[in-house]
């Protein structure tokens, strides 16, 4: 056993270890209760979504191999009732007349989102955004993008590229919850999504020190261990004996 000047360092060491990491073990507990009891098609939006997306069927369209030499991607795109194609995810052609399209306007961009979301949500207002933080809650996607914002207590907005009239994504309270709880989660406050960082892996360490300590504790100040090593030391002597 050790003696009682090491025992009340290692209760000292436990109690401040406690103090500085139990703030980041509250977070860890309060996000990680968040997580398993919300479900994750719900922070999606998808209750926000149509089960399908309307779809438009057209005729009569001109062959893409007429628009572009070199075609890597092709895709069709609907944009107020129109086709168009997006080559090499680049740039809108229509699909009937063969003409370039640099964008989309607002009145398209509704078009667009009427599409995706159900038809009891009411838009609010439409913004064009051109850049954003890095705390964002549109990071990391196309931009310049319109923000279409709902009524209603979730604070719905979804988000579609400027560019080529993509649908990208929606955004909610649920969802900024979740963001912000991740971001304590992974201790990642820069950009919130990564989960290697040097911050977590010393809290982590320092965790598993500090309930090592306890344990140690525990083992260096519990009278039962104290008995049976006594015992034990007794048994010895009478061995010897």
């Amino acid at each position: 056993m050790v003696n009682r000047k090491t025992a009340q360092k290692i209760r000292k060491t436990h109690r401040y270890l406690g103090v500085f990491l139990g703030l980041q073990f509250l977070l860890w507990t309060i996000s990680g209760l968040y997580f398993s009891w919300t479900n994750i098609e719900d922070i999606h939006g998808d209750h926000f979504k149509r089960k399908k997306a309307q779809v438009t069927a057209f005729d009569n369209l001109i062959s893409p191999s007429t628009l572009s030499k070199k075609m890597e991607s092709i895709s069709i795109r609907e944009i107020n009732k129109q086709p168009y194609y997006l080559i090499n995810n680049k740039q809108l052609f229509n699909a009937k007349t063969g003409l370039i399209k640099n964008g989309i306007n607002k009145e398209e961009a509704l078009s667009v989102a009427k599409r995706y979301i159900k038809d009891e949500m009411q838009v609010k207002d439409i913004q064009l955004i051109k850049k954003v933080g890095k705390h964002h809650e549109y990071r990391k996607k196309l931009l310049p993008a319109y923000v279409i914002s709902y009524h209603g207590n979730d604070q719905l907005k979804a988000y579609i590229s400027q560019k080529d009239g993509r649908f990208q994504t929606v955004r909610h309270q649920s969802w900024r919850w979740f963001d912000f709880l991740w971001m304590t989660h992974t201790m990642d406050y820069n950009t919130r999504d990564n989960f290697n960082t040097t911050l977590l892996r010393a809290f982590s360490i320092l965790g598993l020190v500090t309930v090592l300590s306890g344990f140690l504790l525990w083992f260096t100040t519990s009278p039962n261990i104290r008995k049976l090593v006594k015992k034990m030391k007794s048994e010895k002597i009478k061995v010897k004996i």
